[in-house]
């Protein structure tokens, strides 16, 4: 098969801020593999977990090295495919843009959507949470206001873990709530808090009919998940502390669900392993992601009738997204009916 790679930037609406920093721009890799006259497409986008850092160069350096590698493949031979790529040990961003290219090559060569080759129901697709990153309060409720002029929002993620403390979460939280009365709240703290801190706002977060907190700990803290589930009310789920399937057992007993993402996880393969390990060790499962375009987002909205949350709005908040696919209505983030993943280029000046 051939393989090809070129980057692309997209841009934010609206910076987002989490506890760790602010992104309004990021670089991704559009891969494009070939093979009896049907392409595939994959995308890499960067992401940061602490001291794990997979940057735009990083990723673009591991696949120009192992295109040479995979050119030899089929797209049919899948499972010699996923070994050279694990045992060569390229970012996880990287192989899921593999992956998914995969994954849509082999749709559009039975012309299937990926979601029909899977035999799955569209019908239990759940609305898309939308992000409110930290700010201050008059500026978070800005940012609601835009966004529930700009789609049928059905539930909102607010991003807490402030340098200002719980004071400022707490105030922040309250001026969201006033503002969008009737959605739905998630709670992420990107591992904003310490444990006292942590068990303080789940306590005050139930009474305000969050529906559970995600990632209250810092990614490294995983040993202190176990006491903090039994002091919180509210459900926990991680989302640094958890990359593959691999990292699920030792957590299953500290925690209520995980936040599943296609750059972490390094592909569809891999997210269906996590969906079927988590879902034997009892817990819940979310898709999130990270600053990826439409291409991956419909990627994973293919998956989603396995979902029991959604976070799939960064490609809502970019101004020059470069393709169409997987359409928002009624809160959702739906696949269309067209072969593999059903993403194409948009039209220029759309």
């Amino acid at each position: 098969m051939q393989i090809n790679i070129e980057t692309f930037t997209v841009n934010k609406r609206f910076p987002l801020t989490i506890s760790r920093g602010t992104t309004a721009q990021t670089t991704n890799i559009w891969v494009k593999i070939a093979q009896d006259g049907i392409i595939g497409w994959g995308e890499a986008s960067p992401f940061s977990l602490g001291n794990h850092r997979q940057s735009t160069e990083t990723l673009q350096t591991a696949l120009q090295q192992i295109v040479p590698q995979l050119s030899k493949f089929h797209p049919l031979q899948r499972q010699q495919i996923s070994q050279l790529l694990q045992s060569s040990h390229i970012p996880s961003s990287a192989q899921a843009a593999i992956d998914v290219a995969v994954h849509d090559w082999l749709g559009k060569q039975v012309g299937l959507p990926l979601w029909q080759f899977w035999g799955l129901d569209c019908d239990r697709i759940v609305p898309t949470s939308v992000t409110i990153g930290i700010n201050t309060p008059e500026k978070a409720q800005a940012r609601v206001k835009d966004w529930l002029q700009f789609a049928d929002i059905r539930v909102l993620k607010v991003k807490l873990g402030s340098t200002e403390g719980i004071a400022a979460d707490k105030a922040m939280l309250l001026a969201v709530k006033e503002v969008a009365p009737a959605q739905e709240l998630f709670v992420d703290a990107n591992g904003g808090w310490n444990s006292d801190d942590a068990a303080t706002m789940c306590n005050w977060l139930v009474d305000l009919d969050v529906k559970y907190v995600e990632q209250p700990l810092a990614r490294g803290e995983e040993s202190k998940l176990a006491d903090l589930k039994k002091r919180s009310p509210l459900p926990i789920f991680v989302d640094e502390s958890c990359m593959t399937s691999a990292d699920i057992p030792l957590l299953a007993n500290s925690i209520d669900g995980i936040n599943i993402k296609l750059m972490k996880a390094g592909g569809l393969s891999e997210m269906m392993r996590i969906i079927h390990t988590a879902r034997a060790c009892g817990l819940q499962v979310m898709f999130g992601c990270y600053s990826d375009s439409t291409l991956a987002n419909t990627a994973v909205a293919h998956l989603s009738p396995l979902a029991d949350y959604l976070d799939l709005d960064s490609h809502l908040n970019l101004t020059n997204d470069p393709f169409s696919g997987a359409i928002m209505q009624a809160g959702k983030v739906l696949p269309n009916n067209k072969p593999g993943l059903g993403v194409e280029l948009r039209a220029v000046g759309s």
